[in-house]
């Protein structure tokens, strides 16, 4: 079995921001030379998101705007933030968007449906964060 890790920094201009990954996943998978396999892909940060749907503006839109109702920012509704944090909302943002994905790997390529993409989403930005691509497999 063999095996490929790989680091992804993102600093977004926005405090909340969903990023198509999906090409530079296939890329990594590609220069992996891993035919059938596994992929994770995990936020390495608790203010970060890793998540699989669809490529639509109206949709992210739709996210951002059920996660403000879920998860409103205002720092008063939170005891993470007496901490001196501003950020208890991000941490639940991500809790609900998850953590990880994990793919397959068939013929060299992601094995996805026809939808979907995989998105970084970032709940708490404008700081250099970390995604882990880990690649295994034959």
């Amino acid at each position: 079995m063999k095996s490929s890790t790989h680091y992804l920094i993102f600093n977004t201009k926005n405090e909340i921001e969903f990023i198509n990954i999906t090409d530079k996943i296939e890329s990594l998978i590609i220069e992996s030379c891993i035919k059938e396999g596994l992929c994770l892909v995990n936020a390495m940060h608790i203010t970060a998101s890793v998540f699989v749907n669809d490529e639509e503006n109206g949709l992210k839109q739709d996210f951002k705007d059920w996660l403000e109702k879920l998860v409103p920012k205002d720092p008063s509704r939170y005891k993470h933030n007496l901490t001196g944090e501003d950020n208890a909302h991000a941490h639940l943002k991500r809790t609900i968007m998850g953590r990880e994905v994990v793919l397959a790997i068939t013929k060299g390529r992601l094995d996805l449906g026809p939808w979907e993409q995989i998105f970084y989403g970032e709940f708490d930005g404008k700081r250099p964060k970390r995604v882990l691509v880990k690649i295994i497999g034959e």
